[in-house]
C-alpha cells in the first residue's frame, strides 16, 4: 500500500492541458484522489498522515510510457534473461520512465521466444517501470527493409511461428511490427485483431496502396516512422506518404535529431494530429552504459557524434538510437512544441492506442503513475502505483 501523498506548487500537465498552481493529491490506495488549485489548498482537509511533497514549480506529468525499447544500462531484450528486463525496469526508472514494453529484435524464432518468455517471467516482479507486455518487432517484415534487425530472423507470413509466439507470450504480446505488402497479411491482421493485438506497418517495403489495404485489416499504427520504410515518391507516396496523408494512421517518432531531422518532425506535426503521435526512444543495450564493451544485439557498437549507435567495425552501418525520452522531450521543447503536446505524445497517446487501463493522464481514479521534472528537465520524482520511487528533491 502506498502512502497518502500530497504534491503541492506544481504545473501540472494532465495529458492535455497545462495547470500552473496546483495540487494532486494521492490515495493509499494508490490512484488520483484530487486535482486542486492551490488557493483551495487551505481550506481542503487531509488525513494527517498524509505526505506534503513540494513540486515547487516543477511539471508535475503522468508518467513516461516508453512503447518501444530494446535495452539500456547495458541490458537488453536480447539477453533473454527475466534479470535484465528488470534491470531495464530500475534503470528506465532513473529516467522518468513509469512503464514500457520491452522490445524484441527480429531474430532467429528460438531467440524471439526465449525473449519473449524471459519478459512475460519478469512482470510482476518489477521495483522500477511497469513492464506492460512484450513488443515483438517482427518477424514478418521485409528483407528489402530490414534496417538494424537480424536476416536470420526474416520470415513471410507464418501462422505456425506466429502461434509459437503467442504461446511463449501467455496473452502477454501487446504489438508486433509486420510489413503490410506481404502475402497473407490480411489473414493475419485479422487474426491479431482477435487476439487483442497492435499491429504495426514497419521495416516495410508498402505500396500507398498496399498501406490502404493493412488500414481497411486493422494496421493503424507505424514503427518508427520514416525509418526502414519505403520513401516518399511523386508518382506513388508509399509508406512514408501514406501515413502523412492519412490521419488516422498513428505513427511512433524517434525526436533524438538524428533519425528524423527536426523540420521533418515539424513538418509531421503540422500534418498529422498530435494524438496520434506516439514518442519513443527505439533504445538500445548500450545506452547510458558507464562502462564495458558496448553491444547492440550482439553487435559491437560505438556512440557517433551526432549520438546514435553505429558498428565499430563498420561506422558507416547505422544501428540505433542512444535516447531517453526525457532527451526526446527536451529536444522537442527545443525545436518549439508545446509541453502539453509533448507530455500527450509520450504518455496519453501510447496509453489509448494500446488500452492500457488507468495511466496516462492525471485524472482522478487513475493510478498515480506520475513523473516530475524541472524546467532544466532534471528528473526530480517518479510515482509508480503512487509509491515514490524516485525522490531527487
Amino acid at each position: 500500500m502506498s502512502k497518502r501523498t500530497i504534491i503541492v506548487n506544481a504545473t501540472v500537465i494532465t495529458g492535455f492541458a497545462e495547470i500552473s498552481d496546483c495540487g494532486i493529491f494521492i490515495e493509499n490506495d494508490g490512484k488520483i484522489a484530487d486535482i486542486f488549485n492551490m488557493r483551495r489548498f487551505k481550506e481542503k482537509e487531509f488525513p494527517s498522515d498524509t505526505v506534503l511533497l513540494d513540486a515547487n514549480g516543477a511539471f508535475v506529468t503522468p508518467g513516461f510510457i516508453d512503447t518501444h525499447t530494446h535495452g539500456i544500462g547495458g541490458f537488453g531484450t536480447e539477453d533473454g534473461d527475466s534479470l535484465s528486463i528488470l534491470q531495464m525496469s530500475s534503470i528506465l526508472a532513473d529516467f522518468g520512465v513509469t512503464a514500457f514494453l520491452p522490445t524484441v529484435y527480429t531474430e532467429t524464432l528460438d531467440k524471439m521466444i526465449k525473449a519473449t518468455k524471459a519478459i512475460v517471467s519478469a512482470m510482476g516482479k518489477e521495483k522500477g517501470a511497469k513492464i506492460l507486455g512484450v513488443n515483438l518487432e517482427g518477424p514478418f517484415i521485409s528483407p528489402k527493409r530490414i534496417g538494424a534487425q537480424s536476416a536470420d530472423g526474416v520470415q513471410e507470413v507464418n501462422f505456425d511461428t506466429y502461434y509459437k509466439l503467442l504461446k511463449a507470450g501467455q496473452g502477454k504480446i501487446i504489438c508486433m511490427t509486420v510489413a503490410p505488402e506481404l502475402k497473407r497479411m490480411r489473414e493475419l491482421a485479422l487474426e491479431a485483431r482477435k487476439d487483442g493485438i497492435v499491429l504495426l506497418a514497419g521495416h516495410t517495403n508498402a505500396t500507398y496502396e498496399n498501406i490502404m489495404e493493412g488500414m481497411q485489416c486493422g494496421i493503424l499504427h507505424t514503427t518508427h516512422f520514416f525509418n526502414a520504410m519505403s520513401r516518399l515518391h511523386h508518382r506513388n507516396p508509399n509508406a512514408v506518404g501514406a501515413i502523412m496523408i492519412q490521419p488516422d494512421m498513428n505513427c511512433e517518432i524517434i525526436a533524438d535529431g538524428v533519425h528524423v531531422h527536426p523540420e521533418i518532425i515539424k513538418l509531421l506535426l503540422r500534418e498529422k494530429p498530435i494524438s496520434n503521435i506516439v514518442m519513443i526512444t527505439d533504445s538500445l543495450k548500450p545506452t547510458k552504459q558507464e562502462s564495458g564493451e558496448l553491444l547492440a544485439n550482439g553487435v559491437e557498437a560505438i556512440l557517433s557524434k551526432e549520438g546514435a549507435f553505429v558498428s565499430k567495425k563498420d561506422p558507416s552501418l547505422f544501428l540505433g538510437s542512444s535516447l531517453v525520452l526525457i532527451d526526446a522531450i527536451k529536444n522537442m521543447s527545443s525545436w518549439g512544441v508545446p509541453i502539453s503536446n509533448i507530455i500527450q505524445m509520450v504518455s496519453t497517446n501510447p496509453s489509448r492506442i494500446y488500452s492500457f487501463n488507468k495511466i496516462g493522464t492525471l485524472v482522478p481514479g487513475n493510478f498515480a503513475d506520475i513523473t516530475i521534472f524541472d524546467k532544466n528537465f532534471h528528473i526530480k520524482g517518479v510515482f509508480v502505483n503512487g509509491n515514490l520511487i524516485r525522490n531527487n528533491f
